[in-house]
C-alpha cells in the first residue's frame, strides 16, 4: 500500500482498515469533528461489526502500520474474553499505539458491535471514511456518559437544529 507524505494518520489508518474490507465505523472526538462540531482529541476511536475474523483483521491492519498493543493480550484474547474484560475489568476500547510516535492512538471499542445501517460515508482527503450516524453516536455517548461525552452531547445536538 502506497501512502502519500501528507496523508494524516486518520487517512491512514481508514485507507488501511478499506483496503482490508474491515466493516467499521469512526466514534468518539473525530466523529464529533466530522459532525461538524468542535473538538481536540489525539487517538481515533472506532468500532467494528463484531466477529472473531474481523477482530483479527483489525489486530493485522494495525500491527502493518506500526501499531501495537498497549496490554499483553491478542485478538483471540479479547474476542473469547471479551465480558469478563468489559464487566470485570472495566475494560471498554483495546488500545494500540506507535511506539515511534505517540500521537498515534488508536481505541477499539470492544463494548460496541457495529450495526451497518448505523454509517455515514464521508472523506478526508482522499479516503472513505465510514462515521457513525449522528443519532447513534449520541445514543453511545450517552451510554458512556463521561463529562467529555455530555459537553459531546451538547454539541451534536446544537447541529441537529
Amino acid at each position: 500500500m502506497i501512502y502519500t507524505l501528507y496523508m494524516s494518520f486518520l487517512e491512514r489508518l481508514c485507507c488501511t482498515l478499506n483496503s482490508k474490507g474491515i466493516k467499521y465505523a469512526i466514534v468518539g472526538g473525530h466523529a464529533v469533528a466530522l459532525h461538524g462540531a468542535v473538538r481536540g482529541t489525539v487517538d481515533v476511536d472506532f468500532v467494528i461489526a463484531w466477529s472473531h475474523q474481523a477482530l483479527s483483521n483489525v489486530e493485522a491492519c494495525l500491527n502493518s502500520i506500526g501499531l501495537v498493543s498497549r496490554l499483553p493480550i491478542s485478538a483471540d484474547d479479547v474476542f473469547y474474553f471479551r465480558d469478563e474484560y468489559i464487566n470485570a475489568r472495566n475494560l471498554i476500547a483495546w488500545n494500540f499505539y506507535n511506539p515511534q510516535n505517540l500521537t498515534e492512538q488508536v481505541d477499539v471499542i470492544i463494548s460496541y458491535d457495529l450495526s451497518i445501517r448505523s454509517i455515514d460515508n464521508m472523506v478526508v482527503g482522499d479516503t472513505a471514511v465510514p462515521v457513525l450516524k449522528l443519532n447513534r453516536l449520541i445514543d453511545m455517548k450517552r451510554e458512556s456518559a463521561r463529562e467529555q461525552d455530555l459537553f459531546d452531547i451538547d454539541a451534536l445536538e446544537r447541529l441537529k437544529k
